[in-house]
């Protein structure tokens, strides 16, 4: 998950337009952290992430699709993203139940993805985090991002903070807007 707050890589990504918020849904509600606070009205990108890898566990970070990985060639990653803004509204959506995660033939599977955020926009691309800002990262990664932004109720975001299988506990840096081809990933037939 990363979020817009303010540090090292924050606040550069997009900033909420679907619309004005409410004043309840803007009443103040913090996810204290030293590293991101989150506040009513930033935004979160959500990154569900696949693996052909078929012994990745469930863990902290994107390193965890490569657990167990035995084989030539590095494991595909596709990612399905969504880009939720946080209100204080109990009636908005439950971060929890929107990643909770289930076991389906034998593979962990994010069921409760949005559907009704618009058709996604598919690309190739490469993994998040400020540190391939300035340079290529060696995974191969298709990317599908809804383009409708939904609301989550930020309490709930501060829930599954402490009640997660990944270990995350807080918003991670975001990349900054890749607009250097050099900088996507190659993509390999699979």
């Amino acid at each position: 998950m990363s979020g817009n707050g303010n540090g090292l890589g924050y606040g550069t990504g997009y900033k909420y337009s679907g619309g004005s918020l409410t004043e309840a849904e803007l009443v103040p509600h913090e996810i204290a952290d030293d590293k991101n606070p989150l506040y009513s009205g930033d935004t979160i990108e959500v990154h569900y992430v696949y693996s052909s890898n078929a012994n990745a566990t469930l863990e902290n970070s994107l390193g965890s699709c490569l657990t167990n990985w035995k084989g030539e060639e590095q494991p595909f990653l596709r990612v399905e993203t969504q880009v939720y803004v946080l209100v204080n509204d109990e009636n908005a959506l439950d971060f929890t139940k929107l990643n909770h995660v289930t076991e389906v033939n034998g593979h962990n599977q994010a069921e409760h993805i949005p559907s009704n955020t618009g058709t996604p926009v598919q690309y190739e691309g490469s993994t998040t985090g400020p540190g391939y800002n300035e340079k290529a990262s060696p995974y191969q990664v298709s990317w599908s991002v809804r383009p409708e932004v939904a609301k989550v109720n930020i309490a709930t975001v501060e829930d599954w903070f402490h009640h997660n299988d990944f270990d995350e506990h807080y918003a991670h840096a975001v990349r900054d807007l890749v607009v250097n081809p050099n900088l996507l990933s190659e993509m390999g037939t699979h």
